[in-house]
């Protein structure tokens, strides 16, 4: 290999590996380095449950759920969005299909397959590529005096110089897969500006329950016995006073609900719902200190129904026979309003009528960034040029969860990170061999 086309790419999860097939495909020859046994363990671990590839929304949407960053990142995913995606799997003899909430899976549910058929592409390309040589347990140590890239290895410290470098490392969570966040100091260090990592796609602590006298988490009753159950058919929505919706004689609430599930964890809340919304729940913690997570459980039902049916009179009935028998209410949603209401409240028609279509839950903070989907922070796009090449450091490329962007699970993680390795391994293509 000649010394001036070596190009080394650090992380074997999906934006490195998929910028080594792009310049693997163009004859590039790839050296990949990763501090684990085996590459892709955070993207199989993501398959465990059905290895959500993409999402089948509409693209202007799908571009929309990157908030802050869809304008950056439209390019990147009109070259290789969900479609092309679904096209690469393919490509692969894996089959996708499209889930009754538009994701898209792979038509077994398994990641294992599609990964062993990638790296067998890998090692083994078309005529006119070049395999890739992959190199594990070699962990990224930073940049040597002389801008080399420092390994720790089973044999020892190894610098290794390289025409470009692609730094795919992801953000922090799940470090016992190899994400850890280590580069951070380093490439601040090194120059480049990186915005504090935070955990995204998480859940949260609750605040407690005062109706049971408890400052923090839930009532030791509720955990144990509801801890690891669902809230199916809710809705949520964030912050600010008690909605509108929730009165009978107020008009339409104009804030945006989300429907689906979350879960109930033993200090709080976790799952799809509260995933979808822990951006702007993260920020309001960080803003005031706390965040209001208003739950309709019954979003099937209108504020007057409800209150027409809370109100019907119960006769001798428990009030837990008459809510399940006039509303279908039972069940974890039932012990949420036990937990969080007084008994005033609970025998208070309105008030409770009231909770039922926008109960408050306060929460304080994010579960650990290790126990997180993904991370916010990274690399800011601005110290980027338009390949992803770092600006005071020619031939050093960033790609993937190390960059300063997130998204809510549904295959809009994979979804980027897969776009921003074929992005960087094209602009990496044409750093080595201009023209």
């Amino acid at each position: 290999m000649k010394p001036d086309q070596r190009v080394a790419i650090v992380g074997g999860g999906p934006a490195g590996l998929m910028a080594a097939e792009v310049l693997s495909g163009a004859g590039v020859p790839v050296d990949l380095f990763d501090a684990m046994p085996s590459v892709g363990r955070k993207f199989l671990l993501a398959g465990k449950g059905g290895l959500n590839l993409t999402h089948a929304e509409a693209f202007d949407a799908f571009v929309s759920r990157f908030g802050e960053r869809a304008g950056a990142l439209r390019p990147l995913l009109e070259r290789f969005g969900p479609q092309q995606v679904r096209d690469w799997a393919e490509g692969l003899g894996i089959g996708t299909f499209v889930g009754s909430s538009r994701r898209v899976f792979p038509t077994d549910m398994k990641a294992a397959p599609l990964l062993r058929a990638w790296l067998h592409r890998l090692r083994h390309p078309a005529p006119g590529g070049e395999a890739v040589h992959f190199h594990m347990r070699h962990r990224w140590l930073g940049f040597g005096a002389d801008g080399g890239l420092r390994f720790h290895t089973p044999d020892g410290e190894r610098t290794v110089h390289a025409r470009a470098a692609l730094l795919a490392l992801g953000g922090a969570s799940w470090p016992r897969l190899g994400s850890d966040g280590a580069w951070v100091p380093r490439l601040r260090e090194a120059g480049l500006d990186v915005a504090d990592l935070r955990a995204a796609n998480c859940g949260f602590d609750v605040a407690g329950a005062p109706a049971r006298g408890v400052a923090e988490g839930w009532s030791a009753v509720f955990a144990e016995r509801w801890a690891g159950q669902p809230f199916k058919t809710v809705a949520v929505a964030v912050g600010g006073p008690p909605p509108a919706a929730a009165r009978p004689d107020a008009r339409p609430d104009a804030r945006q609900w989300h429907r689906g599930e979350f879960v109930a964890t033993a200090t709080g809340v976790e799952g799809s719902l509260v995933y979808a919304l822990s951006a702007p729940l993260r920020e309001g913690i960080a803003r005031e200190g706390s965040a209001t997570l208003w739950v309709d459980l019954l979003p099937d039902r209108s504020a007057e129904r409800v209150l027409a049916e809370v109100a019907h009179p119960r006769g001798s009935r428990s009030l837990s026979s008459h809510l399940k028998g006039r509303l279908g209410l039972d069940g974890i949603k039932l012990a949420l309003l036990n937990e969080c209401l007084d008994r005033e409240a609970m025998h208070d028609a309105a008030r409770l009528a009231v909770a039922i279509k926008a109960l408050p839950l306060r929460l304080i903070r994010p579960r650990p960034m290790a126990e997180a989907i993904s991370t916010a922070g990274g690399v800011r796009l601005a110290c980027l040029d338009e390949g992803l090449m770092a600006r005071g450091r020619p031939g050093l490329f960033v790609a993937g969860e190390m960059l300063d962007w997130e998204a809510p699970t549904g295959g809009y993680l994979l979804t980027a990170s897969l776009a921003s390795g074929a992005w960087a391994g094209e602009a990496m293509r044409r750093w080595v061999r201009p023209g």
